[in-house]
């Protein structure tokens, strides 16, 4: 090749690379911040053998049941996005805020866009933007980000890198999380010049409840989604709670006297109500209880299964429960009892060991009461399935439903 050629060919080349995609340069370089409150950088980068080795042996392992997934046919890059946010339940107090944003390592500039609301974890690093210690977040990235789908998840406050105590099932913060994470999602991908089209959003279990109080916030900011589908969803806490206490199934998971420990916590911290939780839990146990809500070292087996030893006998008095302060914060704590515009599917097992049917049911009996009935939500049953299954069950599901609408 002639001297000439051969520097002009540089030349060329040094000219693609200068103007390579912010994701590149955000890959190479670190953080990149985007405006004056939110910031994104490159986490990984999973190949589609990865993705399908999720899909086929680690969902199954971690979900207990063997259910046929999509194939992925991408790879999917992953971003971690620092975002400001406000705590509404305190004046609108600023905090920082983190999440994830999943994108298929594909070739165009608009793609369908899923935000998703994750579960109850015990890690504060067991959430979406830590994607490695999160199997639910992975089966979404296999599923969605590996089929094109563009993937966000919030960390929900208190999670992830947020240092703010956790507000769990406190809803106003949990809608807000969620919302700026979207805000702060669509500024990331106008920075790297890719196109959102339809908003599609889904949850498990907590995550269900926040999808739902996710959905009342965009109608009423007149954010248009396509659909919203949940799975295991407690949309009525007190419902669940009540259940719990007064009517007991055989089949009650052990681990419900998390939903106490962290919920009576989470709103003494952000209804500011001092002493809620010990006016909740026995002294034997409030001292473990409060390590467990701060994420402080214990031992699991010190938190009683037996809710008769770690909740006061007075609140088994479905009347004294209702009455007092965290019973009435609990009966406040719900996502379904607004006129729904948006097309909603709630999946529900009928074994699941923490939702009963009769909650998974209870957004479209609710809807269909309404006058001559609200036909845009349908809960769907996934069988007998348990609360893991149900989610497992449901997701190739949402799939092909997100699908059809595009």
């Amino acid at each position: 090749m002639p001297i000439l050629s051969r520097a002009l060919a540089a030349f060329a080349l040094l000219c693609q690379l200068a103007l390579m995609p912010m994701v590149a340069r955000a890959e190479e370089t670190g953080p990149i911040q985007v405006n004056s409150g939110v910031s994104y950088e490159f986490i990984g980068r999973w190949d589609v053998d990865r993705l399908n080795e999720i899909l086929t042996v680690d969902t199954p392992k971690f979900f207990g049941v063997s259910v046929k997934y999509t194939p992925a046919k991408n790879a999917v890059r992953l971003y971690r996005i620092t975002y400001s946010s406000v705590v509404p339940e305190r004046g609108n107090k600023p905090i920082v805020a983190t999440g994830l944003l999943a994108l298929p390592d594909i070739a165009g500039s608009s793609l369908p866009l899923v935000s998703y609301q994750h579960g109850t974890v015990y890690g504060r690093e067991q959430v979406p933007s830590f994607p490695d210690q999160s199997p639910e977040t992975q089966l979404m990235i296999a599923q969605f980000a590996g089929e094109g789908y563009a993937l966000i998840g919030a960390d929900y406050f208190g999670m992830g890198q947020s240092t703010e105590p956790e507000g769990y099932m406190v809803k106003a913060s949990h809608q807000q999380a969620s919302y700026d994470m979207l805000l702060a999602s669509r500024a990331v991908l106008d920075h790297m010049k890719i196109a959102t089209s339809k908003l599609f959003i889904g949850g498990w279990s907590q995550g269900g409840f926040v999808t739902m109080a996710f959905l009342e916030k965009l109608e009423n900011a007149g954010v248009a989604v396509a659909a919203a589908a949940t799975a295991s969803a407690p949309v009525d806490v007190s419902v669940a709670l009540n259940g719990f206490l007064s009517f007991p199934r055989k089949n009650d998971a052990d681990w419900v006297s998390t939903l106490f420990i962290l919920s009576s916590f989470s709103f003494e911290n952000y209804y500011g109500v001092p002493g809620l939780a010990r006016s909740l839990l026995t002294d034997e146990y409030y001292d473990v209880s409060k390590k467990a809500y701060e994420r402080q070292p214990f031992d699991a087996k010190d938190i009683p299964t037996d809710l008769h030893k770690l909740i006061r006998p007075e609140y088994f008095n479905a009347q004294f429960f209702a009455e007092s302060a965290y019973g009435r914060l609990v009966a406040a704590t719900q996502a379904y009892r607004w006129i729904i515009k948006t097309p909603v599917h709630n999946y529900y097992g009928e074994a699941d060991e923490a939702i009963t049917p009769g909650l998974g049911r209870l957004v479209m009996t609710y809807q269909h009461a309404i006058g001559s009935g609200n036909d845009k939500v349908e809960a769907i049953s996934t069988g007998e399935t348990s609360h893991r299954g149900t989610y497992a069950t449901a997701v190739p599901q949402w799939k092909v439903w997100f699908d059809g609408l595009q």
